[in-house]
């Protein structure tokens, strides 16, 4: 699929500094058409003015399927279609399990797991609800999803019970869902980003970010979310890349905290 024809959905979005905008730039420098969901309607309206007329915000709690719903059907109306959905919403949720002030609350790791994990899933199955009804192009292709999970789905520190859960509940409907969407030509992918300058990273001081960029093996320094994008692009015009999970961390394994 070519980029410069895309109609991309991107979630979590509206923050220039972060992964979902700097796809969605990618999408719209190429030519194509995107539209960014995030909860920061005012970040999120300056954010796509910056993108110009082939951009759109749509203000949306990811983990509401009503909201999905009405946010992914407003972009199919703004774009004529959708064929490109990236999950780049989510949260943190650092905590321990048993902290200095008691047990960790069930409702805070449900949360985090509801916006992380039943969030991608929500954007996921109403964007390929729409996408199979795309007119394939040669090769059989309709759509593709990329999610975003993180290398803590596989290497989790002390404090990242529930972050870690939640990515790595995304890395595994991954396949399954690739299976199934196979039928109608939707590609489904994960990226596991490493340590990157997201704008949590860029709220910590320059001398723990260049901590933090010495953890990486090579390049020794926090990923961009530039180079985020460019792997999204790379998904979208190889079609054989299809239920696949892909580390973007220059070789770091975290260690247990």
């Amino acid at each position: 699929m070519d980029l410069s024809t895309a109609k991309a959905v991107v979630t979590g979005a509206a923050s220039v500094h972060g992964l979902g905008y700097a796809t969605a730039k990618k999408v719209i420098d190429a030519g194509g058409h995107a539209v960014l969901l995030d909860l920061n309607a005012e970040e999120g309206e300056k954010s796509t003015a910056n993108l110009g007329e082939r951009a759109r915000f749509v203000q949306t709690d990811v983990s509401s399927e009503e909201a999905v719903q009405a946010a992914i059907a407003t972009a199919n109306e703004f774009m004529g279609g959708i064929t490109l959905a990236v999950n780049c919403a989510g949260v943190i949720g650092a905590a321990r399990a048993l902290g200095r002030e008691g047990p960790m609350e069930g409702a805070f790791f449900e949360n985090t797991i509801r916006i992380n994990l039943i969030g991608s899933f929500l954007v996921a199955k109403e964007a390929a609800n729409l996408m199979q009804h795309n007119e394939p192009n040669a090769v059989g292709e309709r759509g593709l999803i990329v999610s975003t999970a993180s290398v803590a789905a596989f290497e989790g520190q002390i404090g990242q019970v529930s972050y870690s859960a939640s990515k790595g509940g995304v890395v595994g409907m991954t396949l399954p869902l690739a299976r199934e969407f196979a039928r109608v030509g939707i590609r489904v992918n994960v990226i596991a980003p490493g340590i990157f300058m997201t704008p949590m990273v860029a709220g910590l001081t320059p001398e723990l970010q260049e901590s933090l960029g010495a953890q990486v093996p090579f390049p020794s320094r926090l990923g961009r979310p530039e180079e985020y994008a460019d792997l999204v692009a790379s998904i979208y015009g190889n079609a054989m890349i299809n239920g696949e999970t892909i580390r973007l961390d220059g070789a770091i394994r975290m260690q247990p905290k």
